[in-house]
């Protein structure tokens, strides 16, 4: 039997675009083996804001490496401000069902969140189309939005976790990409059985740990300088802040440079923020497609993981962290908890205490003053991303997952 699945999910990334592309990579090897994939996501960037259709409809269909993608039409605001960004999850929410509603019978319907707003989306349309629904946990939401102090009303607190709760008692079986997660839900009265595991990783023959990046060097001015490269968004949770300011105290060293790649709301900001520190130590170089962040990786010499110190952040699997580690770099952490212990265990990086910019900067020169010491924690980082978060183990095990939802196995 050919098992279909329907994927609900507005910032859904292909390999032509930035952002992080698991469910890319995970769906074009469902499809190799003989399954069949759709996506519903929208027809606008989440990380740039920009349409990605030239002459927009409610429903645009492409093929993409034998994934069906349907863009459905989005309220183009999600980087203006937090009410426009809410009317694009909304918007949406509404087109995500038309399309869905209309792209065929599916065996299965696959929601992930955040935003939570796309999950109910999939169920409606599980229970429109009489079929399972799986629900991908990705992020704590709205537990992240609570401790980061986005959301503060009582009112909005008490009905964001009225929904998310309503998502976990009616999904058929839930899915998460970070261990803690499934501690959290266990927490939340989800029963184990109807848990399953499957980390984020990475698709490490996208990169190539013996590239050294001249291009992106020479396009940056860069010669023979240590690069330290941060590659993610740059929101409000990502605490871009720290690094800014670690670039003002590793100013003195002409010999270490900053690169900040990607895009989101806090972008202009920091921009912003980096001119008045005066810093030309620092390059902020907009985002990057996915399909040319193994030359921006390779041209670095470190790369940078850091989120606000929020109790909540220490449960992230994140998804740069593995990229760097398949590109051979090594990692200055500034986040505690489960990817800490990925870290450690691989010896691929240094752990500093989030939020503190004297501390990253004093990690970045210790890796800058020990080059052979920086090369060998990014050659452990790679081997032990190879042998333990690839996406094509990663890809086998949603197949098995996927089809022990729709035939109800008993081992889910």
């Amino acid at each position: 039997m050919t098992i279909q699945t329907i994927l609900i999910h507005q910032a859904f990334v292909s390999k032509n675009e930035p952002g992080g592309t698991r469910h890319y990579e995970l769906g074009r090897r469902l499809v190799a083996q003989g399954q069949r994939f759709t996506v519903v996501a929208s027809d606008v960037s989440y990380h740039t804001g920009k349409r990605l259709v030239k002459n927009p409809r409610l429903v645009t269909e492409t093929c993409l490496d034998g994934i069906r993608l349907l863009r459905a039409y989005t309220y183009s605001g999600v980087h203006k401000s937090y009410f426009s960004r809410l009317l694009s999850f909304l918007s949406f929410m509404a087109t995500a069902i038309f399309a869905g509603a209309s792209a065929g019978t599916p065996d299965v319907v696959m929601g992930t969140t955040p935003p939570i707003f796309q999950a109910i989306s999939a169920w409606m349309l599980a229970r429109f189309h009489g079929c399972p629904f799986l629900l991908e946990v990705r992020d704590l939401w709205p537990e992240f939005a609570i401790d980061i102090g986005l959301l503060k009303n009582r009112a909005l607190i008490w009905l964001a976790r009225l929904v998310e709760s309503f998502l976990y008692n009616h999904a058929d079986h839930l899915l998460v990409n970070s261990p803690a997660y499934r501690d959290y839900l266990l927490k939340r009265n989800v029963a184990p059985e109807r848990i399953s595991f499957i980390s984020n990783g990475v698709d490490c023959d996208m990169f190539d740990p013996n590239d050294r990046g001249d291009p992106i060097r020479l396009l940056y001015n860069l010669g023979n300088k240590f690069v330290v490269t941060y590659a993610g968004a740059l929101g409000m949770a990502n605490d871009i802040d720290t690094l800014v300011r670690a670039a003002q105290y590793l100013a003195p060293r002409t010999d270490i440079h900053v690169l900040i790649v990607g895009d989101g709301k806090e972008r202009k900001r920091l921009e912003d923020f980096s001119k008045q520190l005066g810093l030309v130590n620092l390059t902020f170089t907009g985002p990057f497609p996915k399909n040319e962040m193994s030359s921006v990786l390779a041209a670095s010499n470190a790369c940078v993981a850091l989120l606000k110190n929020i109790p909540m952040f220490t449960t992230t699997y994140p998804n740069k962290v593995f990229d760097y580690m398949a590109a051979g770099r090594p990692t200055v952490l500034a986040i505690d908890g489960a990817i800490r212990e990925v870290i450690e265990a691989a010896c691929a990086g240094i752990f500093v205490l989030p939020g503190n910019p004297r501390l990253l900067a004093d990690a970045i020169i210790d890796l800058a003053d020990h080059p052979e010491e920086a090369i060998s924690m990014g050659i452990k980082a790679r081997a032990y991303v190879v042998r333990h978060f690839s996406r094509e183990e990663h890809a086998q095990q949603l197949a098995d997952l996927i089809s022990g939802v729709v035939f109800n196995a008993s081992w889910i």
